[in-house]
């Protein structure tokens, strides 16, 4: 039986009088991962950004409609948004690390949560930079500055910092656009392998990397959401004409 991570129901996002989400009603499912797919600016990444609350740091952001983790309104006046923000990690597509070492990178959250013990964190760093499939390649540069590795090393160092808070949900914006194809498939096997223990969201504008990965799949057209389906159904036979042209390149 699936169980429902975020439930969303009739969200309408608007930045001042543009609005850029308009009835998006989805049901997103615990330990699996789910695709974000559409053509620039159709609203991809301000849906992503809805799920943890970072509309809220743009000017002129307000929106209607309900957006629920595990049963709680997300936009309720009672929700520490700190703490949603640690619960929801995000992934950007190009990296955002620190320019720190890789040691204080990852255990920037940790401690910003009150962890001091250094014997706790020392933990912490091995074991989430080995879920991310780098620990063997950062293990004796630890106290080196982080931006001085590869952009494909940065994005998995991205990933560990993400998991060093402990989140129930991870959201990625096209977290490989950037990187090399060998690159890309050590993101994307990293990703596949963190659906055991999260809910991962990805905006890809990779068709082909939302079929490799993806459990479901959700196609976004000009702020609406007009299908979503099991990736192998939407990428087989998809209900709406819209979807099969741009999911076989007739447009977008």
């Amino acid at each position: 039986m699936k169980e429902v991570k975020v439930k969303v129901q009739n969200l309408n996002v608007f930045f001042n009088y543009l609005q850029a989400l308009n009835s998006v009603s989805i049901e997103i499912y615990s330990n699996k991962i789910t695709s974000i797919v559409g053509p620039s600016g159709c609203g991809k990444t301000t849906f992503l950004r809805t799920i943890n609350r970072m509309n809220d740091l743009i000017m002129g952001f307000r929106k209607t409609g309900e957006v629920i983790i595990d049963g709680v309104e997300l936009y309720d006046n009672s929700i520490d948004v700190v703490n949603l923000r640690r619960l929801v990690g995000m992934v950007f597509q190009t990296s955002n690390l620190f320019p720190k070492s890789v040691y204080d990178n990852i255990t920037f959250g940790p401690r910003l949560h009150g962890i001091k013990d250094k014997k706790r964190l020392d933990e912490i760093v091995e074991n989430v930079c080995t879920r991310s499939a780098i620990w063997n390649e950062v293990k004796d540069r630890l106290n080196e500055n982080a931006l001085s590795f590869s952009a494909g090393q940065q994005q998995r160092l991205c990933i560990a910092r993400v998991l060093a808070v402990e989140p129930d949900i991870i959201l990625m914006d096209e977290p490989a656009s950037a990187l090399d194809p060998s690159s890309t498939a050590k993101i994307e096997e990293l990703i596949l392998d963190l659906r055991n223990n999260y809910t991962v969201l990805i905006v890809t504008h990779n068709m082909q990397q939302a079929a490799r990965i993806s459990d479901y799949t959700a196609f976004f057209y000009l702020g609406q959401l007009v299908e979503y389906e099991k990736t192998s159904k939407m990428f087989t036979n998809p209900t709406n004409k819209q979807t099969e042209d741009y999911i076989t390149g007739r447009f977008g």
